[in-house]
Protein backbone atom coordinates (compact mmCIF):
# COMPACT_ATOMS: atom_id res chain seq x y z
CA UNK A 1 0.00 0.00 0.00
CA UNK A 2 2.68 2.31 0.68
CA UNK A 3 4.37 2.14 -2.74
CA UNK A 4 1.07 3.05 -4.17
CA UNK A 5 0.47 6.29 -2.06
CA UNK A 6 3.62 7.26 -2.42
CA UNK A 7 3.01 7.89 -6.14
CA UNK A 8 -0.27 9.27 -5.61
CA UNK A 9 1.34 11.47 -3.22
CA UNK A 10 4.07 12.64 -5.96
CA UNK A 11 1.44 13.09 -8.37
CA UNK A 12 -0.80 15.48 -6.11
CA UNK A 13 2.73 17.09 -5.98
CA UNK A 14 3.21 17.19 -9.55
CA UNK A 15 0.04 18.75 -10.07
CA UNK A 16 0.53 21.43 -7.41
CA UNK A 17 3.40 22.90 -9.10
CA UNK A 18 1.82 22.33 -11.94
CA UNK A 19 -1.05 24.89 -10.69
CA UNK A 20 2.08 27.59 -10.10
CA UNK A 21 3.10 27.12 -14.19
CA UNK A 22 2.76 30.36 -15.87
CA UNK A 23 1.75 27.94 -19.32
CA UNK A 24 -0.95 26.39 -17.14
CA UNK A 25 -2.14 29.40 -15.51
CA UNK A 26 -2.68 30.94 -18.90
CA UNK A 27 -4.46 27.71 -20.77
CA UNK A 28 -7.62 27.93 -19.13
CA UNK A 29 -9.02 24.72 -19.89
CA UNK A 30 -5.57 23.30 -18.59
CA UNK A 31 -5.69 25.09 -15.80
CA UNK A 32 -9.36 23.80 -14.66
CA UNK A 33 -8.55 20.27 -15.16
CA UNK A 34 -5.22 20.06 -13.12
CA UNK A 35 -7.57 21.79 -10.38
CA UNK A 36 -10.12 19.61 -10.71
CA UNK A 37 -7.54 16.39 -10.48
CA UNK A 38 -5.62 17.53 -7.33
CA UNK A 39 -9.14 17.96 -5.39
CA UNK A 40 -9.78 14.83 -6.30
CA UNK A 41 -6.55 13.36 -5.11
CA UNK A 42 -6.46 16.21 -2.00
CA UNK A 43 -8.30 13.99 0.69
CA UNK A 44 -6.30 10.71 -0.17
CA UNK A 45 -2.95 12.88 0.11
CA UNK A 46 -4.33 13.65 3.37
CA UNK A 47 -5.43 10.95 4.78
CA UNK A 48 -1.98 8.55 4.07
CA UNK A 49 -0.17 11.70 5.80
CA UNK A 50 -2.67 11.28 8.94
CA UNK A 51 -1.71 7.67 8.58
CA UNK A 52 1.54 7.85 8.12
CA UNK A 53 2.44 9.39 11.07
CA UNK A 54 -0.25 7.41 12.97
CA UNK A 55 2.04 4.51 12.35
CA UNK A 56 5.30 6.11 13.11
CA UNK A 57 4.01 7.71 16.11
CA UNK A 58 2.40 4.13 16.97
CA UNK A 59 6.24 2.23 16.25
CA UNK A 60 7.86 4.85 18.40
CA UNK A 61 5.39 4.11 21.41
CA UNK A 62 6.00 0.06 20.51
CA UNK A 63 9.84 1.14 21.17
CA UNK A 64 9.67 2.76 24.38
CA UNK A 65 7.80 -0.27 25.45
CA UNK A 66 11.59 -1.91 25.81
CA UNK A 67 12.86 1.28 27.57
CA UNK A 68 15.30 0.39 31.03
CA UNK A 69 13.29 3.45 32.73
CA UNK A 70 9.97 2.08 34.16
CA UNK A 71 7.86 5.27 33.98
CA UNK A 72 9.04 5.81 30.33
CA UNK A 73 7.37 1.67 29.58
CA UNK A 74 4.09 2.55 31.58
CA UNK A 75 3.45 5.84 29.47
CA UNK A 76 4.40 4.15 26.50
CA UNK A 77 1.79 1.02 27.24
CA UNK A 78 -0.93 3.28 28.18
CA UNK A 79 -0.47 5.48 24.81
CA UNK A 80 -0.76 2.17 22.51
CA UNK A 81 -4.22 1.11 22.61
CA UNK A 82 -5.04 5.05 21.38
CA UNK A 83 -2.91 4.70 18.84
CA UNK A 84 -3.31 1.72 17.52
CA UNK A 85 -7.22 2.54 17.31
CA UNK A 86 -6.42 5.34 15.34
CA UNK A 87 -4.08 3.95 13.06
CA UNK A 88 -6.69 1.10 12.41
CA UNK A 89 -9.21 3.90 11.33
CA UNK A 90 -7.02 5.87 9.35
CA UNK A 91 -6.52 2.52 7.68
CA UNK A 92 -10.06 1.86 7.09
CA UNK A 93 -10.41 5.72 6.01
CA UNK A 94 -7.82 4.66 3.32
CA UNK A 95 -9.61 1.81 2.15
CA UNK A 96 -12.88 3.42 1.27
CA UNK A 97 -11.14 6.30 -0.04
CA UNK A 98 -9.24 3.78 -2.76
CA UNK A 99 -12.72 2.41 -3.70
CA UNK A 100 -14.03 2.97 -7.37
CA UNK A 101 -15.36 5.95 -7.33
CA UNK A 102 -19.01 6.76 -8.94
CA UNK A 103 -18.13 8.79 -11.69
CA UNK A 104 -22.35 10.27 -11.04
CA UNK A 105 -21.46 11.49 -7.67
CA UNK A 106 -20.41 15.06 -8.68
CA UNK A 107 -23.39 15.36 -10.77
CA UNK A 108 -26.65 17.40 -10.36
CA UNK A 109 -29.89 15.40 -8.87
CA UNK A 110 -33.04 14.94 -10.45
CA UNK A 111 -35.32 14.19 -7.48
CA UNK A 112 -39.31 12.49 -8.36
CA UNK A 113 -41.50 12.46 -5.14
CA UNK A 114 -44.78 10.27 -5.24
CA UNK A 115 -47.27 9.92 -2.90
CA UNK A 116 -48.08 6.03 -2.48
CA UNK A 117 -50.27 3.69 -1.02
CA UNK A 118 -52.72 5.43 1.51
CA UNK A 119 -54.62 8.16 -0.56
CA UNK A 120 -54.78 12.02 1.11
CA UNK A 121 -52.87 10.69 3.67
CA UNK A 122 -49.92 9.55 1.38
CA UNK A 123 -50.13 12.91 -0.71
CA UNK A 124 -49.52 15.21 2.54
CA UNK A 125 -46.00 12.71 3.34
CA UNK A 126 -44.87 12.98 -0.05
CA UNK A 127 -45.24 17.04 0.41
CA UNK A 128 -43.11 16.77 3.48
CA UNK A 129 -40.84 14.13 2.32
CA UNK A 130 -40.55 17.10 -0.68
CA UNK A 131 -40.04 19.98 1.57
CA UNK A 132 -37.11 17.65 3.58
CA UNK A 133 -35.28 17.07 0.91
CA UNK A 134 -35.47 20.84 0.02
CA UNK A 135 -34.20 22.06 2.99
CA UNK A 136 -31.66 19.58 3.51
CA UNK A 137 -30.82 20.92 -0.07
CA UNK A 138 -31.05 24.54 1.27
CA UNK A 139 -28.69 23.57 4.85
CA UNK A 140 -26.17 22.31 2.12
CA UNK A 141 -26.41 25.45 0.44
CA UNK A 142 -27.34 24.28 -3.08
CA UNK A 143 -29.94 25.43 -5.68
CA UNK A 144 -33.67 23.68 -6.15
CA UNK A 145 -35.35 24.67 -8.88
CA UNK A 146 -39.05 22.69 -8.79
CA UNK A 147 -39.92 21.52 -12.39
CA UNK A 148 -43.34 19.88 -12.21
CA UNK A 149 -45.71 19.38 -9.13
CA UNK A 150 -49.42 18.04 -9.10
CA UNK A 151 -51.20 18.93 -5.90
CA UNK A 152 -53.16 16.27 -3.98
CA UNK A 153 -57.09 16.70 -3.62
CA UNK A 154 -56.85 17.78 0.35
CA UNK A 155 -53.01 18.91 0.16
CA UNK A 156 -49.82 17.79 -0.21
CA UNK A 157 -48.67 16.86 -3.80
CA UNK A 158 -49.55 13.28 -5.98
CA UNK A 159 -46.09 13.89 -7.75
CA UNK A 160 -43.40 16.18 -7.82
CA UNK A 161 -40.07 17.19 -9.50
CA UNK A 162 -37.09 19.36 -8.65
CA UNK A 163 -33.56 19.62 -9.64
CA UNK A 164 -31.25 20.14 -6.90
CA UNK A 165 -27.52 21.54 -8.34
CA UNK A 166 -24.27 21.66 -6.22
CA UNK A 167 -21.06 20.28 -5.64
CA UNK A 168 -21.75 16.12 -4.18
CA UNK A 169 -25.22 16.20 -4.76
CA UNK A 170 -25.56 12.81 -6.14
CA UNK A 171 -22.94 12.17 -3.87
CA UNK A 172 -24.76 12.32 -0.84
CA UNK A 173 -28.77 11.77 -2.05
CA UNK A 174 -28.16 8.78 -4.21
CA UNK A 175 -29.19 6.24 -1.61
CA UNK A 176 -32.53 7.99 -0.53
CA UNK A 177 -33.91 6.03 -3.82
CA UNK A 178 -37.34 3.62 -2.67
CA UNK A 179 -39.99 3.49 -0.69
CA UNK A 180 -40.90 5.52 2.36
CA UNK A 181 -43.42 4.69 5.20
CA UNK A 182 -45.13 6.49 7.22
CA UNK A 183 -46.94 5.81 10.45
CA UNK A 184 -48.97 7.87 12.73
CA UNK A 185 -52.82 9.51 13.54
CA UNK A 186 -53.90 11.29 10.30
CA UNK A 187 -55.44 14.79 10.79
CA UNK A 188 -58.57 13.43 9.44
CA UNK A 189 -58.84 10.32 11.50
CA UNK A 190 -61.47 10.90 13.97
CA UNK A 191 -60.72 7.58 16.12
CA UNK A 192 -57.51 8.22 16.63
CA UNK A 193 -56.15 5.09 14.92
CA UNK A 194 -52.35 5.25 13.73
CA UNK A 195 -52.29 4.85 9.62
CA UNK A 196 -49.89 3.76 7.29
CA UNK A 197 -48.99 5.33 4.11
CA UNK A 198 -45.66 5.49 1.44
CA UNK A 199 -44.48 8.13 -0.51
CA UNK A 200 -41.58 7.11 -3.46
CA UNK A 201 -38.60 8.94 -3.98
CA UNK A 202 -36.61 8.41 -6.90
CA UNK A 203 -33.13 10.07 -7.29
CA UNK A 204 -31.46 10.73 -10.86
CA UNK A 205 -27.85 12.05 -11.71
CA UNK A 206 -28.38 14.56 -14.08
CA UNK A 207 -27.39 13.13 -17.56
CA UNK A 208 -25.10 15.52 -20.25
CA UNK A 209 -26.67 15.00 -24.22
CA UNK A 210 -23.71 12.79 -24.36
CA UNK A 211 -24.73 10.22 -22.05
CA UNK A 212 -27.87 9.55 -23.59
CA UNK A 213 -28.56 9.66 -27.72
CA UNK A 214 -31.99 10.41 -28.49
CA UNK A 215 -33.69 10.14 -31.73
CA UNK A 216 -36.28 13.48 -31.59
CA UNK A 217 -38.91 10.69 -34.03
CA UNK A 218 -38.98 8.71 -30.70
CA UNK A 219 -40.73 12.22 -28.74
CA UNK A 220 -44.05 12.68 -28.32
CA UNK A 221 -44.51 16.26 -27.47
CA UNK A 222 -47.83 17.33 -26.22
CA UNK A 223 -48.50 20.83 -25.24
CA UNK A 224 -51.28 21.80 -22.58
CA UNK A 225 -52.16 25.08 -20.06
CA UNK A 226 -50.41 24.53 -17.05
CA UNK A 227 -52.36 23.57 -13.70
CA UNK A 228 -52.12 25.21 -10.00
CA UNK A 229 -51.35 28.13 -8.45
CA UNK A 230 -49.07 30.03 -10.14
CA UNK A 231 -48.87 34.04 -11.36
CA UNK A 232 -50.07 36.02 -15.05
CA UNK A 233 -50.67 33.46 -18.01
CA UNK A 234 -49.75 30.63 -15.59
CA UNK A 235 -53.16 29.19 -16.55
CA UNK A 236 -54.53 31.21 -19.71
CA UNK A 237 -51.28 29.64 -22.04
CA UNK A 238 -50.22 26.85 -23.26
CA UNK A 239 -46.61 26.55 -21.78
CA UNK A 240 -46.71 23.18 -20.20
CA UNK A 241 -44.99 20.33 -22.11
CA UNK A 242 -45.15 16.50 -21.67
CA UNK A 243 -42.79 14.20 -23.29
CA UNK A 244 -43.45 10.94 -24.06
CA UNK A 245 -40.35 8.47 -25.28
CA UNK A 246 -42.21 5.89 -27.51
CA UNK A 247 -39.85 3.03 -27.25
CA UNK A 248 -39.37 3.30 -23.52
CA UNK A 249 -42.94 4.69 -22.71
CA UNK A 250 -40.88 7.13 -20.25
CA UNK A 251 -43.23 10.23 -19.78
CA UNK A 252 -42.00 13.42 -18.45
CA UNK A 253 -43.83 17.20 -17.61
CA UNK A 254 -42.68 20.68 -17.06
CA UNK A 255 -44.34 23.65 -16.44
CA UNK A 256 -42.52 25.71 -14.09
CA UNK A 257 -41.67 28.39 -16.59
CA UNK A 258 -44.40 31.08 -18.59
CA UNK A 259 -42.06 30.14 -22.02
CA UNK A 260 -42.91 26.66 -23.40
CA UNK A 261 -39.27 26.57 -25.28
CA UNK A 262 -38.06 26.87 -21.61
CA UNK A 263 -40.54 24.30 -20.39
CA UNK A 264 -39.69 21.94 -22.93
CA UNK A 265 -35.39 22.15 -22.37
CA UNK A 266 -36.18 21.28 -18.98
CA UNK A 267 -38.60 18.51 -19.79
CA UNK A 268 -35.80 17.41 -21.91
CA UNK A 269 -33.01 17.17 -19.02
CA UNK A 270 -35.19 15.22 -16.82
CA UNK A 271 -36.09 12.67 -19.77
CA UNK A 272 -32.73 12.51 -20.71
CA UNK A 273 -31.80 11.37 -16.56
CA UNK A 274 -34.74 8.95 -16.31
CA UNK A 275 -33.07 7.24 -19.64
CA UNK A 276 -29.67 7.71 -18.43
CA UNK A 277 -30.66 5.93 -14.98
CA UNK A 278 -32.51 3.05 -16.74
CA UNK A 279 -29.09 2.38 -18.53
CA UNK A 280 -27.51 2.37 -15.19
CA UNK A 281 -29.30 0.12 -13.72
CA UNK A 282 -29.44 -2.08 -16.56
CA UNK A 283 -25.98 -2.31 -16.56
CA UNK A 284 -25.61 -3.00 -12.45
CA UNK A 285 -27.78 -5.70 -12.54
CA UNK A 286 -25.70 -7.63 -15.43
CA UNK A 287 -22.67 -6.27 -13.31
CA UNK A 288 -23.88 -8.19 -10.18
CA UNK A 289 -27.50 -9.53 -10.07
CA UNK A 290 -26.36 -10.68 -6.25
CA UNK A 291 -26.00 -7.31 -4.67
CA UNK A 292 -29.73 -5.99 -5.00
CA UNK A 293 -28.65 -3.69 -1.58
CA UNK A 294 -25.87 -1.45 -3.76
CA UNK A 295 -26.05 1.58 -5.46
CA UNK A 296 -27.95 2.07 -8.58
CA UNK A 297 -30.38 -0.93 -8.45
CA UNK A 298 -33.13 1.23 -8.39
CA UNK A 299 -35.16 -0.94 -6.32
CA UNK A 300 -38.31 0.80 -5.66
CA UNK A 301 -40.24 -2.07 -3.85
CA UNK A 302 -38.07 -2.28 -0.69
CA UNK A 303 -39.32 -0.11 2.16
CA UNK A 304 -36.39 1.29 3.11
CA UNK A 305 -36.97 3.79 5.60
CA UNK A 306 -39.99 4.69 8.54
CA UNK A 307 -41.21 7.38 9.65
CA UNK A 308 -43.14 6.58 13.04
CA UNK A 309 -44.17 9.86 14.82
CA UNK A 310 -46.19 8.59 17.50
CA UNK A 311 -42.74 6.94 18.94
CA UNK A 312 -40.89 10.10 17.10
CA UNK A 313 -38.95 7.67 15.34
CA UNK A 314 -36.70 7.23 11.90
CA UNK A 315 -35.65 3.87 11.11
CA UNK A 316 -33.66 3.05 7.74
CA UNK A 317 -34.63 -0.68 7.45
CA UNK A 318 -31.50 -1.47 5.49
CA UNK A 319 -28.60 -0.23 7.47
CA UNK A 320 -30.47 -0.66 11.23
CA UNK A 321 -30.12 3.14 11.96
CA UNK A 322 -32.82 4.53 14.69
CA UNK A 323 -33.05 8.17 14.89
CA UNK A 324 -35.47 10.30 16.87
CA UNK A 325 -36.74 13.81 17.05
CA UNK A 326 -38.97 13.47 13.88
CA UNK A 327 -39.62 17.19 13.82
CA UNK A 328 -35.80 17.66 12.67
CA UNK A 329 -35.64 15.32 10.43
CA UNK A 330 -38.78 16.77 8.55
CA UNK A 331 -37.12 20.03 8.40
CA UNK A 332 -34.13 18.60 6.85
CA UNK A 333 -32.04 17.84 9.21
CA UNK A 334 -30.82 14.23 8.05
CA UNK A 335 -26.85 14.90 8.25
CA UNK A 336 -26.65 11.94 10.21
CA UNK A 337 -28.69 9.66 8.24
CA UNK A 338 -27.74 10.20 4.94
CA UNK A 339 -24.17 10.05 6.29
CA UNK A 340 -24.88 6.75 8.09
CA UNK A 341 -26.01 4.91 4.51
CA UNK A 342 -22.73 6.36 2.78
CA UNK A 343 -20.80 4.95 5.35
CA UNK A 344 -22.93 1.74 5.12
CA UNK A 345 -23.06 1.43 1.53
CA UNK A 346 -19.56 2.09 1.05
CA UNK A 347 -18.70 -1.01 3.87
CA UNK A 348 -20.63 -3.51 2.07
CA UNK A 349 -18.74 -2.33 -1.36
CA UNK A 350 -15.35 -2.77 0.39
CA UNK A 351 -16.06 -6.32 1.66
CA UNK A 352 -17.16 -6.73 -2.64
CA UNK A 353 -13.73 -5.28 -3.19
CA UNK A 354 -11.88 -7.19 -1.36
CA UNK A 355 -13.44 -11.00 -1.17
CA UNK A 356 -14.94 -12.55 2.07
CA UNK A 357 -11.27 -13.84 3.25
CA UNK A 358 -9.79 -10.41 3.09
CA UNK A 359 -12.47 -8.62 4.48
CA UNK A 360 -12.75 -10.85 7.35
CA UNK A 361 -8.59 -10.15 7.86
Amino acid sequence: MDDKFQAIEQKFERLTADLGDPAVIGDRSRFSAVARERSQLEPLVEAWREFRKARDDLAGSQALLEDKDPDVRAMAKDELPTLQARVADLEGRLKILLLPRDRNDDRDVILEVRGGAGGDEAALFAGELLRLYMRFAERRGWKVTLMDVTEGAAGGIKDATVTIAGAGAYSALKFESGVHRVQRVPATEAQGRIHTSTATVAVMPEAEEVDVAINPADIQMDVMRSTGAGGQSVNTTDSAVRLTHKPSGVVVKCQQEKSQLKNRAMAMKMLRARLYEMELEKQQAQRDAARRSQVGTGDRSEKIRTYNFPQDRLTDHRIGLTRHNLAAVMDGDVEDVIGACRAWFQAEQLKGELGPAKAQA
